[in-house]
């Protein structure tokens, strides 16, 4: 699918809308960007495997039960109830992400996002099996020997175990795990469970192994808007074209700036080193993931050939174009502040909340009922949710109106995670009452040192007066 661009009255020049994917062979390189970011790699990659083998207490510490429809984290059980903190959460990652774009560029992109870190290890797999970049695209390029297919079925068999271990984990955080691989090791796993492990391995396989920076080209929409949170003082891995320019090969008997080249000696390893495939000499792209892997091979080479490092750097244009560096910026301090005060709202929202629920149902059958001395009794439905990891027991009592009867349960012990109901009947006489529903609250404490309290408000129904 193309789209025309007009360039005259009768020429057209068609733009693809989607590049057909070419095999990309990326060198492997070694610097201080890629020991960085091998290091944060292991460590994501690390938590994640490790997440749901922890334990906490006689459960499994990081769990969706959804059957239950608990989230299980460490100490704490988030039920649908608490809904609104994750969305508070995404809310605040979100203009976190923006915060740290409008710095320093794609830090998640090169350094955090899965796709990033599954598509290494994938890599990492490619070049132990088929080795480096001219390795590879002899063997790719070379006939059907006993060698190749040897490495061929070497790589895909690490790829399709790496990818079950990482489905298998994903499984794992909504099913406990340890009960969940024994079950499956020996064939005792119900259906479903077998096919998640699968559905969340095979698109991993194929991602990860044959699409790679497609996702991240096409189908992720972070590199289509990043570009509105850029300025000229965001820093970001550039070219630094004034230095290199005019580039080309050199002879070491012949200064270069007297030949009137720039630095750049045409080498074209940083194109090979990315895993993206473009040239960073051509300028800022969207492609660009901000890896570094460029500034790591150029600052290999410029060490080699005795020039200066940072040809490729991270860099902003004011810097590029003399100007000083600039922190102190609307945009910046605009998605940090936002950042920071949904933050620490979100810290101040998780510290005070209270595992507990309460929900005050009025009986639906009738309005009110009149008793033989003349008061008036409406029937209520209450159910406790007891959100807390131990049992807990609560007083019940009734504000807004004066004296009120109440006939039914005042204290109630829930046991953890569950869910008590308490049915109560209010009795009002019938001259304290004004007619019509009025505003009555009911509340519930804890008895013991948790100090929790709640207010539920609900209406006290009464024949309307004349």
């Amino acid at each position: 699918m193309t789209t025309p661009r007009a360039t005259t009255a009768t020429d057209f020049v068609e733009i693809p809308l989607y590049e057909k994917r070419r095999d990309i062979y990326q060198k492997e390189v070694s610097g201080r960007w890629q020991r960085m970011r091998t290091v944060t790699l292991f460590v994501l990659a690390g938590v994640y495997l490790a997440g749901p083998w922890l334990q906490w207490g006689e459960r499994q510490a990081i769990w969706w039960d959804l059957p239950a429809r608990k989230f299980h984290i460490f100490g704490l059980t988030f039920w649908p109830q608490d809904f609104i903190l994750l969305s508070w959460l995404m809310i605040t990652g979100a203009f976190g992400l923006f915060f740290f774009t409008n710095l320093a560029g794609r830090l998640w992109c090169g350094y955090g996002c899965p796709q990033t870190v599954w598509t290494k290890f994938f890599m990492w797999i490619e070049w132990l099996t088929e080795g480096d970049r001219n390795d590879r695209m002899r063997l790719d390029r070379g006939p059907w020997t006993a060698n190749k297919f040897q490495r061929k079925a070497a790589k895909h068999a690490a790829w399709v175990v790496f990818s079950l271990v990482v489905g298998l984990t994903f499984v794992g955080y909504f099913t406990p795990i340890r009960p969940l691989v024994a079950n499956l090791f020996t064939f005792n796993a119900t259906g479903t469970q077998f096919l998640a492990v699968i559905l969340f391995s095979v698109p991993l396989y194929l991602d990860a192994g044959f699409m790679r920076e497609q996702i991240c080209k096409y189908a992720c929409p972070y590199a289509r808007f990043q570009g509105a949170m850029f300025d000229r003082a965001t820093l970001t891995v550039f070219y630094d074209s004034n230095r290199g320019e005019p580039r080309g090969h050199r002879t070491q008997k012949v200064e270069h700036r007297k030949s009137g080249l720039g630095d750049c000696i045409d080498c074209n390893l940083c194109v090979q080193v990315c895993p993206t495939g473009i040239d960073i000499r051509a300028g800022t792209q969207y492609d660009c993931i901000g890896c570094a892997a460029c500034i790591d091979a150029c600052d290999e080479v410029m060490e080699k050939v005795g020039y200066e490092k940072g040809l490729i750097r991270y860099a902003t244009e004011q810097t590029l174009a003399g100007g000083e560096y600039t922190l102190l910026r609307p945009r910046l301090f605009a998605y940090g502040g936002v950042f920071l005060v949904m933050l620490l709202a979100f810290s101040f929202a998780l510290a005070t909340r209270v595992p507990l629920a309460l929900d005050v149902i009025r009986e639906r059958s009738r309005l009110y009922r009149e008793t033989a001395q003349g008061d008036i009794e409406n029937v209520y439905q209450l159910r406790v949710l007891n959100m807390d990891q131990q049992a807990h027991t609560y007083r019940i009592g009734v504000a807004g109106l004066d004296n009120v009867s109440i006939f039914g349960e005042q204290s109630v012990t829930v046991p953890s995670g569950e869910i008590a109901d308490v049915p109560m009947r209010l009795q009002i006489p019938a001259d304290q009452l004004a007619g019509g529903a009025t505003k009555i609250v009911f509340t519930i404490e804890s008895t013991d040192d948790a100090g929790w309290k709640l207010q539920e408000e609900s209406r006290f129904m009464a024949p309307a007066r004349p």
